[in-house]
């Protein structure tokens, strides 16, 4: 792998951030899937760079770079290995959270690459606190947060905003270093949205839904208070329903509920507010039902209404597909489907700024857990259900406009979001912060330090509780030098085993032997002359270990 080669990217792996396996399916982890598929594909037959959070995780990421269609050589590193990220020259995160890595870089050096992370959920406290580390932590202009639409931009830089002005009145601070914010949208893999005349024909068999009988498809997590209230769009379908007595018109919910009550809320839901529809579900879970309701739809709809996502993938899955879309006038889908072209786009409608202060202030207090915080904001954005009506009523009395905005669709799904589109501007910003990496001028000096205030070395922030702190001017005495086998017998006892990797071996100590062999007493700066900064680290520790066991003695 060239140094620092142009476009180039190691990945972190995350169990759950590639993976569409898992018992409970989030949008980042479609996206995750779709984007690992497209990354092997764009690296070719050369090594893939993953950084791995824990050992035990190397089975799990060579098993989703094979699932993901890669069959060449994979380059595991841990933590340890950070440093070796600048072969590749960036490192892409499968999540907006980039001081962390930002601190862990600051120990092999700024410059060595850039970090690049993305926006998917920005709603939770996690997420929220590290925006707000953006502004304190070593993050970088040759760095990026890639907000997956123009409304996530926005949102993030109000976060920025508010704790800009909070460091300005705390601490008079007046420069600011933010990472770039390029809006690069999601993708999908458009090859698997395509569906053939006889696949639509029998999915609509299999449903039992009649050739001229009109299909309306949600797709997505069947929640009511992370996802879509339905209200809105039962209400307006249910009046599509009456207005039109002779037609049967169909809902087919494809998702998966959390548990059985929310099945029940749905059910209920549907019974009261759209009796006339005719109601089907498929599990999202289950590959062929998922393609049986894709490839029965006439309409694709998603009226989202909830803070829980920032770019919405099923849109653009829809435009794939061909199928036109009536969706809310909402966070990504704002940038995803062009209001009467692609389909419409619903207004909605929210209370001003300052009416959820109390929302905020009880998720805060653990009042309300992410869940309710949701679901409260949820029920206080309306979708606008005359225009949703009118919507629908034109798509499903107008095949023609249906099929012309479908074609409109898949042509803009194809040339803007097809991942071998989306991967070349990833790559084209990772070159992008390559080139500034490696020309910025640095205005205000290096780093001075290389751990977080908050993740300090212990032996400096607890030296205050030692009687002394050994320097390199100590005198050490060692009486005798002791035999090897007695030596890892005691490093070997149970008390002292579990730390073995800090406890330097026989071996590892031979210089230290060695000088003291030349004579019995050495000051520590005699002793660890000349070596490696590695051997420097773990024989200074290691002197202090003897000096626990009383092989060695301070004069």
């Amino acid at each position: 792998m060239a140094q620092g080669s142009a476009g180039a990217a190691a990945f972190l792996f995350s169990s759950d951030g590639y993976s569409t396996r898992g018992a409970k399916l989030m949008g980042r982890q479609s996206a995750g899937a779709g984007f690992l598929r497209a990354f092997v594909q764009s690296a070719g037959a050369g090594p893939v760079q993953t950084l791995l959070t824990s050992p035990t995780q190397a089975p799990a990421a060579r098993a989703a770079l094979a699932e993901a269609g890669h069959d060449g050589p994979v380059d595991l590193l841990g933590m340890d290995g950070l440093g070796r990220v600048a072969e590749s020259g960036c490192l892409y995160l499968p999540m907006p959270g980039l001081a962390e890595m930002a601190w862990r870089r600051a120990a092999v050096g700024e410059r060595r690459f850039s970090v690049c992370g993305v926006t998917h959920t920005i709603a939770t406290h996690a997420v929220m606190t590290s925006l707000t580390e953006l502004l304190t932590a070593p993050v970088r202009p040759w760095d990026a947060l890639i907000c997956t639409s123009h409304a996530g931009r926005t949102a993030v830089n109000e976060v920025l905003q508010a704790q800009a002005d909070y460091l300005r009145w705390r601490l008079g601070a007046t420069r600011f270093e933010l990472p770039q914010l390029p809006v690069i949208p999601l993708g999908v893999h458009t090859a698997d949205f395509r569906f053939t005349p006889d696949e639509r024909a029998q999915a609509r068999t299999r449903l039992g839904i009649a050739a001229d009988e009109p299909v309306v498809l949600f797709a997505g997590r069947l929640s009511f208070h992370a996802k879509a209230h339905p209200h809105p769009l039962l209400v307006a379908l249910q009046r599509c329903a009456q207005a039109r007595p002779q037609r049967r018109i169909h809902l087919v919910m494809c998702g998966q509920y959390a548990n059985d009550a929310i099945r029940r809320a749905f059910e209920d839901a549907q019974d009261l507010l759209a009796p006339a529809v005719q109601h089907h579900h498929a599990d999202g879970g289950d590959a062929t039902a998922w393609r049986t309701a894709w490839a029965a739809a006439d309409v694709f709809t998603s009226l989202s209404d909830n803070i829980q996502e920032t770019f919405g993938l099923t849109p653009i899955e829809a435009l794939a597909t061909g199928l036109p879309c009536v969706v809310s006038d909402w966070d990504g889908y704002k940038d995803t489907v062009r209001d009467g072209i692609d389909g419409f786009r619903v207004p909605t409608t929210l209370p001003p700024a300052g009416a959820g202060v109390d929302l905020a202030a009880r998720y805060d207090s653990g009042q309300d857990n992410y869940d309710i915080y949701c679901g409260q904001v949820c029920e206080l954005v309306a979708v606008d259900v005359d225009a949703a009506e009118r919507a629908f009523a034109q798509l499903l009395d107008d095949p023609a406009l249906r099929q012309r905005m479908g074609a409109a669709g898949r042509e803009r799904a194809r040339s803007v979001y097809d991942w071998t589109v989306v991967m070349r501007q990833y790559r084209d910003l990772w070159a992008r912060l390559a080139e500034q990496r490696q020309h910025a001028l640095d205005l205000h000096g290096a780093l001075p330090m290389a751990q977080a205030p908050d993740r300090m070395d212990p032996f400096r922030m607890f030296g205050g509780y030692a009687t002394h702190v050994l320097g390199d001017a100590d005198r050490l005495h060692l009486p005798a030098l002791p035999a090897r086998a007695d030596y890892d017998r005691v490093r070997e006892l149970a008390c002292h085993r579990f730390a073995r990797r800090v406890l330097p071996s026989h071996d590892q100590a031979a210089p230290l032997w060695r000088r003291w062999g030349e004579a019995p007493v050495r000051t520590v700066a005699d002793l660890l002359a000349g070596l490696t900064p590695e051997q420097d680290r773990l024989l200074r520790r290691g002197l202090v270990w003897l000096l626990k066991t009383g092989w060695v003695r301070r004069v």
